[in-house]
């Protein structure tokens, strides 16, 4: 099986913000994660990436707040979806 796309969504939220939503399945689980999702979610201000989830080979599940790099636990897509839209509502410049 090849990467199936599963969402490609980009929001504008207005005022310079916006909000890209990307999710494949996958083959095999990007080691360290467990699941079969790569995925890469970014909340963008004024073309600034200030926060952004994603998992990659050899990192596993993370978000970045700035510069910040936290780990990120997975469970499913739609907890993961409403996490970081529940981050851009908590955002604070």
């Amino acid at each position: 099986m090849r990467a199936r796309e599963v969402r490609n969504q980009r929001l504008d939220l207005g005022d310079g913000r916006s909000v890209r939503i990307m999710i494949w399945e996958v083959p095999e689980p990007k080691k360290p994660s467990t699941h079969s999702y790569k995925y890469r979610l970014a909340f963008i201000v004024n073309d600034l990436c200030v926060l952004r989830y994603d998992n990659e080979l050899g990192k596993g599940d993370h978000r970045h707040e700035g510069r910040r790099e936290t780990p990120y636990i997975f469970s499913t897509l739609d907890k993961l979806i409403d996490d970081f839209m529940n981050d851009i509502e908590n955002w604070r410049a």
